[in-house]
């Protein structure tokens, strides 16, 4: 399955932005209030200018303020890679990525914990502490001029995500220039996006590869983000009071958001009478998800998409419509975007190609698909994620289960062939929250196990071998290991429950069985 009618984008994406910029109109609405598109671009141009003495990532640091896309933008113009870091992220964790980049420079849009202060301090990391809205930074002196420096080589590195690894290290993905305009250049072109007349949704945090979805289609429409903090989204009068009567246009996000916002009876078309298009990506959209919200919001389309961090958002789309989503199997992806190819590799031979109509690994090649991971030189061993066509190309095999239909030539995604999962959105790599369990003190030895609901990752289960030195009494237990990993991992990532176990059950080969220890999670 290839894509056809490749689109091109014209020029370095900062000159885009500025190009679509509606000077009057807000670029950014969030809690912390609001700027223009004129006053985004001014303030971005100034903190470039404090930014331009040297070429390394920039790390940005904060949750949704206006100031951490002023640091994006920043970097953008000068063609320094940004490294977006959430601050819900534990400061070890934040530690590891530091090491992973080389970042000299860092974009504070609040104030990071101590430990973290201490951590970029002692690596020489020059910080730029800016209000939420970058108030100050319009005073300060162009060094580097009006006139946009010279565009950045397509392939050096726009930005830099980090995703899970099962050594317990989080593995940077750095997506090129050419990528990124790839990608954001599709996107424009699959929607009839009004210019000047687009408000997205941001619920993703920017540390999170589908916020790029908003934050790109917004600021390249002339549109506005319509931000979202993680306090609203885990409360939801303080949410329903937000959404309600708001300007979306675009809405951005996960399913399993929106099956969480389905619960509130208000969730409809009057709360969001300007509402055009749901876009959906990082998870599995079900049918009976695309039926409710079909019928709470008629008119509004509903778009499936998919793509691995790896290769820059999403490479396929579809638009479910009520036939699609009165299907009972699991619904399309879509076909791939314009240069991107997609193959099924044979489960039993990854070089091989299967058949369309046959199941296997999905495999993604084209000009979205990353070099590879941040630092790692064994990145294109034979077996590999990351490999090099003949003709040059890069492919990603993204250890995903899936088919192309036959008939029609549709991608369909069915879960991940190994043990990383898929939960709210987020990809958790099991093994890593496992690696981290056993270094809790007292835990000997640990298995995690992802509990569904509706067919969907819902919450994670541990169980742990524990020591003599450490209680196994449920509720003492789970506190003390949940503690213990909040240090070095997202909350996303922390089990919500822990249980004791005398041992974890092996197969015959001396394996962990996971079956087995799926049974005694319940």
């Amino acid at each position: 399955m290839t894509g056809t009618a490749r689109h091109r984008a014209s020029g370095p994406l900062f000159s885009r932005i500025a190009a679509a910029a509606v000077p009057g109109r807000p670029a950014v609405l969030g809690p912390d209030g609001a700027l223009t598109h004129a006053e985004v671009l001014e303030r971005a141009r100034r903190l470039a200018s404090r930014l331009a003495a040297r070429r390394s990532p920039v790390l940005v640091y904060g949750q949704k303020q206006p100031a951490v896309l002023l640091g994006f933008l920043a970097a953008l113009r000068l063609g320094r890679p940004y490294v977006p870091v959430d601050s819900s992220l534990p400061p070890g964790r934040v530690a590891r990525m530091l090491a992973a980049v080389g970042a000299e420079d860092a974009v504070l849009a609040e104030d990071p914990p101590p430990p973290l202060a201490r951590e970029l301090a002692a690596r020489g990391i020059a910080t730029i502490r800016l209000d939420p809205l970058g108030a100050g930074l319009e005073r300060l002196p162009e060094t580097i001029g009006g006139v946009d420096p010279p565009p950045p080589d397509p392939e050096a590195a726009a930005y830099i995500l980090f995703t899970s690894g099962s050594t317990g290290v989080p593995k940077g993905v750095a997506v090129s220039h050419a990528a990124l305009a790839h990608f954001t250049s599709w996107l424009l072109a699959s929607h009839a996006f009004v210019p000047g007349g687009e408000t997205f949704l941001n619920q993703a945090p920017f540390s999170f590869d589908l916020s790029v979805m908003d934050v790109y289609g917004a600021l390249l429409t002339g549109g506005t983000l319509f931000a979202l903090t993680r306090e609203e989204i885990a409360d939801p009068r303080r949410l329903f009071r937000r959404l309600d009567g708001a300007p979306l246009t675009t809405w951005v996000s996960t399913p399993s958001f929106a099956r969480f916002c389905l619960a509130e009876a208000r969730f409809a078309r009057p709360m969001l009478p300007a509402l055009r298009r749901f876009l959906f990506c990082g998870e599995a959209l079900s049918p009976g998800l695309a039926r409710a919200l079909l019928a709470r919001f008629p008119g509004v389309e509903v778009w499936n998409m998919y793509g691995p961090t790896e290769t820059t958002v999403a490479v396929t789309a579809v638009r479910i419509g009520a036939a699609l989503a009165a299907a009972e199997g699991p619904l399309p992806v879509g076909h791939a975007a314009p240069g991107i190819e997609i193959w099924i590799a044979d489960p039993d031979a990854r070089s091989r190609r299967a058949p369309d109509g046959a199941r296997g690994e999905i495999v993604i090649a084209g000009p979205q698909v990353a070099g590879g991971y941040l630092n790692d030189a064994a990145s294109d061993p034979p077996d590999g994620p990351f490999f090099t066509l003949p003709d040059g190309r890069r492919a990603y095999r993204t250890g995903d289960l899936g088919w192309i239909d036959p008939r029609d030539g549709a991608l369909f995604c069915a879960g991940r062939l190994d043990h990383q999962i898929k939960l709210r959105g987020y990809r958790i790599e099991i093994e890593e929250i496992e690696t981290h369990l056993r270094a809790v003190p007292g835990v000997a030895d640990a298995a995690v196990v992802p509990i569904e609901r509706d067919g969907q990752p819902d919450h994670l289960v541990a169980l742990v071998v524990v020591t003599p030195t450490l209680s196994s009494a449920g509720r003492a237990l789970t506190n003390h290991v949940r503690a213990a990993l909040a240090e070095s991992l997202p909350e996303y990532a922390v089990p919500r429950l822990v249980r004791a176990t005398p041992a974890l059950p092996l197969t015959a080969r001396g394996k962990l069985d996971r079956r087995a220890v799926r049974e005694i999670a319940g």
